[in-house]
C-alpha cells in the first residue's frame, strides 16, 4: 500500500526519507510543494501524479507524505500517517523536526514495526514501546557504551494474542481511570449575530492505569445525541449498536477512546457572542468598536479569549485602547490580535479606537478569523457520563471524568 514516507519541514525540505516496498525519488515531492507554496492551509490530502499518489498531512509545522502506487482507501492512509505522529509524541512529548533528528534511530525502528511490507503493522504504543523502549538518558549512554539498541528481543505478549492493545501482567499501586470529554465548536456567525453554520467535533480521551485484565463498560445520560462515531478497536461496536454503552478492555495508558460528530441538525449552543461596530471607509479614519462576552456558558468562565480579525490590504495602522488584555496589529499580515484571557461578566472585554485606511478601489471586508476560547467541566452539546462499572477484577479504581469545550473552526463576520 505504501511504498515510501517523506517527512518536510516548513522549508519544504525533507529531511526524513523511508522506503518499504520500492523506493521511490524524493523528486515526486516537488508535486506536493508546488501546492503548499499556492495555499499551504488547503493543500488537498490526496493529490494525482504521473506515477503516483500522493497523501499528506500537517502537524506541527511538519508535512507527512507517504507515496503510493496504486489504488487504495485514502482515509486508511490519512489514519496511519496521524498514527505515525501520535507515537512520536507519546514517545518524545512532541514532534517537530528538531525531536525527530535528535532521535532518528528510534524514529526508523519504529517505522520499521509499525509498517510492514507497505500495510500496517503494530501501531498501538503500548505493543511498540514492548518492542522498542522509549528513549531516556540513561538507557541511550548505556547503549552507546555496551553497543546495544532499543529493540526488545523477545515479542511482546499482546502481539498475537486477542487483545493487542494491552500488554499482559500490568500492575499498579493505585488504580486510577480519568476520562476527557472534549468539544471543539465549528461555527460561522453572520455580521447580524446570526448562525449560519454550527457543529461540534467532539473526543474522549482516556488516561487508564489498571491492574490485571480489567473490562469496562462506560454509559451517557443522553447518548443518542450522536450523529457520527469512531471508535478505539478496543470498543466492542455490536454492544454499542445494542445498547449504546461503550464496553472494552482498555489499553494501558493514554489512548482516544472515541470521537463523535454532533452536526448542525442538533442545536448547537454558541458560548459566547461578539458585538462590533466597524465600517471602513476608503482613505478615511474609521471607528472600531469590538465587545466580547459570555452567551450560554451554564455559569461556567470562559478563559483563554483569543481573537484574530483579518483587515483589508488598505488598513495602515490601528489606534486601540483596551479594557482587557492586549492587542498587536500585524503590518504585513494585516491581522489584528487581540489576547484577552479570561471573561469576567461583571466587565465584559471591550477594544475600541481608530484604523486608518488608505485609498483604494477594492472592497473592504473584515472577518473575525479565528476565535479561540476554553470553558471546563462543560460539554456544550450536554453530554453526560452516567456510569463507569468495571468487571474482571475485584479491586475499586479511582474514577474521574473531566469536560472541556474549546473553539474549533470558529469565524465571525463584519
Amino acid at each position: 500500500m505504501i511504498h515510501s514516507l517523506f517527512i518536510v519541514n516548513s522549508s519544504g525540505d525533507v529531511f526524513l526519507e523511508k522506503h518499504w516496498r520500492s523506493v521511490v525519488s524524493r523528486t515526486c515531492v516537488s508535486y506536493f510543494l508546488d501546492v503548499h507554496r499556492e495555499s499551504a492551509n488547503n493543500v488537498p490530502p490526496v493529490l494525482s501524479t504521473p506515477h503516483h499518489y500522493l497523501v499528506s498531512i500537517q502537524r506541527n509545522g511538519i508535512s507527512l507524505v507517504a507515496a503510493c502506487k496504486q489504488e487504495f482507501p485514502p482515509l486508511f492512509v490519512i489514519e496511519f500517517l496521524h498514527r505515525v505522529v501520535d507515537t512520536f509524541e507519546d514517545y518524545f512529548s512532541e514532534c517537530n523536526e528538531n525531536v525527530i533528528k535528535e532521535n532518528y534511530v528510534i524514529v526508523y525502528e519504529l517505522l520499521d514495526e509499525m509498517l510492514d511490507n507497505g500495510f500496517p503493522l503494530a501501531t498501538e504504543c503500548n505493543i511498540l514501546k514492548e518492542l522498542i523502549k522509549p528513549p531516556n538518558i540513561l538507557r541511550t549512554i548505556a547503549n552507546s557504551v555496551t553497543g546495544k539498541s532499543n529493540i526488545s528481543g523477545t515479542l511482546p505478549s499482546g502481539q498475537l494474542s486477542a487483545i493487542p492493545w494491552r500488554r499482559t501482567g500490568v500492575k499498579y499501586t493505585n488504580n486510577e481511570a480519568y476520562f476527557d470529554v472534549v468539544e471543539e465548536v465549528d461555527a460561522i456567525i453572520d455580521k447580524n449575530g446570526q448562525t449560519i453554520f454550527a457543529e461540534i467535533q467532539g473526543y474522549i480521551d482516556c488516561c487508564i492505569k489498571l491492574s490485571g485484565m480489567p473490562d469496562l463498560s462506560l454509559s451517557f445520560m443522553n447518548p443518542r445525541l450522536f450523529d457520527d462515531v469512531s471508535f478505539h478497536p478496543c470498543v466492542r461496536f455490536k454492544r454499542w449498536e445494542s445498547e449504546r454503552i461503550l464496553s472494552f478492555i482498555p489499553p494501558d495508558g493514554n489512548f482516544r477512546l472515541m470521537s463523535y460528530h454532533v452536526g448542525s441538525q442538533s442545536i448547537v449552543a454558541i458560548p459566547i457572542y461578539v458585538r462590533h461596530n466597524l465600517v471602513l471607509k476608503s482613505g478615511e479614519q474609521s471607528r472600531l468598536d469590538i465587545t466580547v462576552g459570555p452567551k450560554t456558558t451554564m455559569g461556567r468562565t470562559v478563559e483563554g479569549v483569543k481573537l484574530d480579525i483579518c483587515m483589508p490590504k488598505a488598513v495602515t495602522n490601528c489606534s486601540l485602547v483596551v479594557n482587557q488584555g492586549k492587542y498587536t496589529y500585524d503590518t504585513v499580515n494585516k491581522v489584528l490580535h487581540w489576547d484577552i484571557g479570561r471573561i469576567d461578566a461583571a466587565k465584559l472585554p471591550n477594544i475600541r479606537g481608530t484604523v486608518s485606511v488608505a485609498s483604494t478601489n477594492s472592497t473592504l471586508e473584515t472577518t473575525i478569523d479565528r476565535v479561540h476560547f476554553t470553558i471546563s467541566q462543560m460539554a456544550v452539546s450536554g453530554l453526560k457520563v452516567n456510569r463507569l462499572d468495571m468487571y474482571g477484577e475485584k479491586y475499586k479504581p479511582f474514577k474521574g471524568v473531566k469536560y472541556v469545550t474549546k473553539a474549533g473552526k470558529f469565524q465571525i463576520r463584519m
